[in-house]
């Protein structure tokens, strides 16, 4: 038998703060007590939380592609992403798989299979730290979406699949200054070429979008893969996703749709890069606004990994919610949105040792270890 107590922390449980001691054993919580014992780890009043589940990031493409024409070999890019991961307090963690790109020879047209592979290979081969699923994010308007998602729709790491529609004019990019920012400034889309692209991209969601949605949606209905609709804007984009059966609205654009979404029972996900820096890159609504209505229930790292474990301290701190409370938003909310919660997300026994330690000073969390299923992986 395999035992580790943790004594002496501020553990962080489902319904509250102790200041007590947690055991482990063989991978497994086997106990939760308040108070200090004379033995095993002391932790001077640090905090215990448990490992952070993240349903939405970027950072495998990132690791992959760190700058623009620079592709990294894409084994080795896997094991940073892992590495990277981890040393973020993420234990769990749906990579992002786009299908389908805006711009001409985009990687995100041609680089969904080999990267689904890396990951694949990583989690069943052991490579990896912490535990992989997929997250299929399908660009509606990309002609090829439906055949790619079917050939994939049975994965058996496929925990998402969210429908996007990134077309200029809507959604994200309502606003066109905006869409032309983004795209010349990251993809170095050209001032001669920017208003092709725009006119281009409008007519294919004209052609695509709508009939690509019926279709996907009948997919993940099908196999019961969790659905989440991106970047609603209004009522309509919200009626639209629960008549579609989504039951996580990402990044809604208004407080508008993130209303709705709360009164329709959906679950709201905001971006932590939102957060810690006090605004949407692209113009849309303050992730802390929504914070401070009660309308947010995950967080997601999405492009910046080690944002996430910052965005809870800093709800705590703004809102002076428990921290307990905040953490449920990056940890417990997003396991039960992809039926995880069963083994993971919480302090309670019986389920998995994912732990993380976290000295805070009241500016910046620092987390000193992070354990999956007992075992120190960062």
């Amino acid at each position: 038998m395999n035992e580790q107590i943790y004594t002496n922390y501020r553990l962080q449980l489902p319904d509250q703060e102790m200041i007590g001691t947690l055991v482990v054993r063989d991978g497994l919580i086997a106990d939760i007590q308040p108070g200090i014992v004379s033995q095993g780890e002391q932790g001077n009043g640090n905090y215990l939380l448990p490992g952070l589940i993240e349903l939405h990031t970027d950072n495998l493409e990132r690791c992959i592609s760190p700058r623009p024409g620079i592709r990294w070999p894409r084994e080795s890019a896997g094991i940073y992403h892992d590495r990277d991961i981890a040393a973020a307090g993420i234990t769990t963690v749906c990579d992002a798989i786009a299908i389908g790109g805006l711009t001409p020879g985009s990687p995100r047209l041609t680089d969904f299979t080999p990267i689904i592979e890396v990951v694949t290979q990583g989690q069943t081969e052991g490579k990896f730290s912490v535990d992989h699923r997929l997250h299929l994010r399908c660009e509606l308007a990309y002609e090829h979406v439906c055949q790619i998602a079917e050939t994939y729709i049975h994965h058996p790491l496929l925990s998402l699949l969210s429908l996007m529609d990134h077309t200029p004019g809507q959604r994200q990019f309502t606003r066109i200054d905006k869409f032309k920012e983004y795209y010349m400034g990251k993809h170095g889309v050209s001032t001669s070429q920017i208003d092709d692209l725009i006119d281009l991209r409008q007519k294919e969601q004209t052609e695509y979008a709508y009939k690509h949605r019926q279709t996907l949606v009948e997919l993940a209905q099908r196999q019961g893969i969790c659905l989440a609709s991106h970047d609603d804007a209004t009522v309509e984009h919200i009626q639209e996703a629960v008549k579609d059966g989504v039951a996580i609205a990402e990044f809604p654009t208004t407080l508008e749709a993130a209303k709705e979404a709360h009164v329709q029972g959906l679950k709201i996900l905001m971006g932590a890069p939102n957060l810690v820096l006090g605004k949407s890159h692209s113009g849309n609504i303050s992730a802390m606004e929504l914070v401070e209505l009660d309308l947010v229930d995950i967080i997601s790292s999405d492009y910046v990994p080690h944002s996430l474990l910052h965005s809870a301290f800093m709800i705590s701190q703004r809102t002076g919610k428990p921290l307990y409370k905040a953490i449920a938003t990056i940890t417990i909310n997003p396991a039960k949105a992809i039926k995880l919660d069963h083994d993971r997300g919480s302090l309670e026994i019986g389920k998995r040792a994912d732990l993380l330690i976290v000295p805070d000073d009241g500016v910046v969390p620092r987390l000193t270890a992070v354990f999956q299923k007992g075992l120190r992986i960062a």
